[in-house]
C-alpha cells in the first residue's frame, strides 16, 4: 500500500512538472512571437522610409502636413529629454537607494514604507504624471518646453530607478557591509567605495531600464514637452520626441508624413537596442569587480 502511494506521488509530481514545463514553453513562445511580430511589422513599414535625408533633416512645411524633411528634430529631442531626465533621476535615486540599504538597513519598517510608496508611484499610469506635470507647469508659469518635459519624465522614472537599484543593492552580501564597518569605514565610504563597486553591473541595468522608459514614453510628455519642427536650443523651447512623432504623424492623411512616423518607430527601436547592447558590454567589463 505504501509503495503504491509512493508511486502515485511520483507520478503526480512528474505530471505537475510536465504541465508547468509545457506552460512555460507556451508562454515563452507567445512572448517571442509577439516580439518578432512587432519588430517585423515596424521594419517592414519603416525601413523603406529610412534614408540619409530622413535622419539628417527636420520636417519642412509642418510636422502634420509637410511632405518633405525628416525626423532629426525628434531624434535630438528624445536624446535631450531622456538623457536629462535620466541624469536628474540618477542624482535623486542613487542616494535614496543607498540610504535605504546602508543607512536604514536595520530599520525594516521605514524601508518597507518607502518601498511601498515607490511601488505605488511605479504603478501610476504615465498619463497621470503628464497631467500632474501640466498642472505643475501651469503653477510655476512654465510653457510647454524641454524643461517641463524633463521634469515630468524625471518624476515618472524615479520610482523605476530607485526600486531597480534597491533590488540590486539587496543582493550585496551583508557580510561585505559588516566587514567594511569593522575596518573603520563610515557609512558613506562603504556606500560609495565598496557597495557601488560591487553593484556597477546591476546599477547600469537599472539606469538602462529607466532610460528606456524615458525615451519610449509619449503620455508623460504629451502635455508638457509640446512638439515642434525645430531642434531646441534652450530648455525653454518646446521639443519633439520620437514617440510623439509616431503619435502625431501616423494620424496624418498624407503618406509621406506617415512614412516619417514609421521611420521614427524604427529609429526608436534601434536606439534602444544600441543602448541595451552597450550597457551589457559595459556591465560585463565590470563583472570582475564583483565579490561572489
Amino acid at each position: 500500500m505504501k509503495r503504491k502511494f509512493n508511486l502515485n506521488r511520483k507520478f503526480f509530481k512528474k505530471l505537475e512538472e510536465l504541465i508547468f514545463r509545457v506552460l512555460m514553453i507556451i508562454s515563452t513562445t507567445i512572448i517571442i512571437v509577439a516580439l518578432l511580430a512587432i519588430i517585423i511589422s515596424i521594419l517592414i513599414k519603416g525601413v523603406p522610409s529610412l534614408s540619409w535625408e530622413m535622419i539628417t533633416q527636420t520636417p519642412k512645411g509642418g510636422y502634420y502636413f509637410g511632405k518633405e524633411g525628416g525626423i532629426l528634430n525628434a531624434i535630438i529631442g528624445s536624446l535631450y529629454l531622456s538623457g536629462g531626465a535620466t541624469f536628474l533621476a540618477l542624482v535623486v535615486s542613487l542616494p535614496l537607494a543607498l540610504y535605504m540599504n546602508i543607512h536604514k538597513m536595520k530599520e525594516k519598517l521605514v524601508v518597507n514604507i518607502i518601498r511601498l510608496f515607490l511601488d505605488i508611484l511605479w504603478g501610476i499610469p504615465s498619463i497621470v504624471y503628464g497631467a500632474f506635470g501640466f498642472a505643475l507647469m501651469v503653477f510655476l508659469g512654465l510653457r510647454t518646453s524641454l524643461l517641463a518635459g524633463i521634469l515630468t519624465v524625471t518624476l515618472f522614472i524615479i520610482p523605476i530607478m530607485v526600486r531597480s537599484m534597491d533590488e540590486v543593492l539587496k543582493t550585496v552580501p551583508r557580510g561585505l557591509i559588516e566587514a567594511s564597518f569593522s575596518l573603520g569605514s563610515t557609512r558613506s565610504e562603504t556606500s560609495f567605495r565598496v557597495i557601488l563597486r560591487q553593484c556597477i553591473p546591476g546599477l547600469i541595468t537599472a539606469i538602462l531600464l529607466a532610460f528606456g522608459r524615458a525615451i519610449g514614453d509619449a503620455a508623460a510628455v504629451l502635455f508638457t514637452a509640446g512638439y515642434t519642427d525645430y531642434i531646441p536650443t534652450s530648455l525653454s523651447q518646446p521639443t519633439a520626441t520620437l514617440p510623439l512623432s509616431v503619435f502625431f504623424q501616423l494620424g496624418s492623411p498624407i503618406p509621406e508624413v506617415q512614412n516619417r512616423a514609421y521611420a521614427s518607430a524604427v529609429v526608436l527601436t534601434v536606439i534602444v537596442l544600441i543602448i541595451s547592447i552597450s550597457s551589457r558590454a559595459f556591465s560585463m567589463k565590470y563583472q570582475k569587480n564583483r565579490i561572489k
